[in-house]
């Protein structure tokens, strides 16, 4: 009796700790050849651009610049987000939305010409602040109230992120229509 007594205890401590454990989420490799990004329709190149969020239903979601991603995060809210990564501009290692430190500059390239980078620490953003001798540092928390306006001009990566069908062009006139991201 006392050891069906331990072994319900140890079961329901088991069960206890199992409902309680916090799911860890990892970023998922990129795949060029199949991840589009789900604002823009563009490729989702393997490069330091590529962000990424999953769902806490465990629903993987990849982007090729970080404006996209938050564009999602405004549609959707962020109450179902499980976990969110951002690459490290210099080693494109996968690091953590909330741990990262940006660098935000309107003349900076990237995909969606948002102009912002993501580094893994606060010294290696400030180092290519001072390289660059131009840029806004900037927390995860920042990027809340961010403008998140779209550079004008040449700022915009599109020949080195494909577009998949005729998403982003004026149907019959070859036209460039920036669509959700023309603001």
């Amino acid at each position: 009796m006392k050891r069906l007594f331990v072994l319900s205890a140890f079961l329901c401590m088991i069960i206890f700790l199992t409902a309680c454990a916090k799911t860890e989420y990892k970023a998922l490799p990129i795949n060029e050849d199949v991840d589009i990004c789900v604002i823009c329709n563009m490729q989702v190149k393997d490069d330091a651009f590529a962000v990424q969020l999953t769902t806490k239903e465990g629903k993987n979601y990849k982007f090729d610049d970080l404006g996209c991603m938050n564009e999602w995060k405004q549609k959707n809210g962020v109450d179902s987000i499980g976990g969110q990564f951002v690459r490290d501009y210099n080693t494109k290692e996968w690091i953590k939305f909330e741990e990262a430190s940006y660098v935000f500059h309107p003349s900076f390239k990237s995909p969606m010409a948002y102009g912002i980078y993501s580094f893994k620490s606060k010294k290696e953003a400030e180092a290519f602040i001072d390289s660059q001798k131009k840029g806004k540092l900037m927390a995860a928390a920042d990027l809340s109230t961010h403008t998140w306006e779209r550079s004008s001009g040449s700022k915009h990566m599109e020949g080195d992120h494909k577009m998949e069908g005729n998403a982003g062009k004026d149907q019959g006139t070859g036209n460039e229509n920036k669509g959700m991201h023309g603001k």
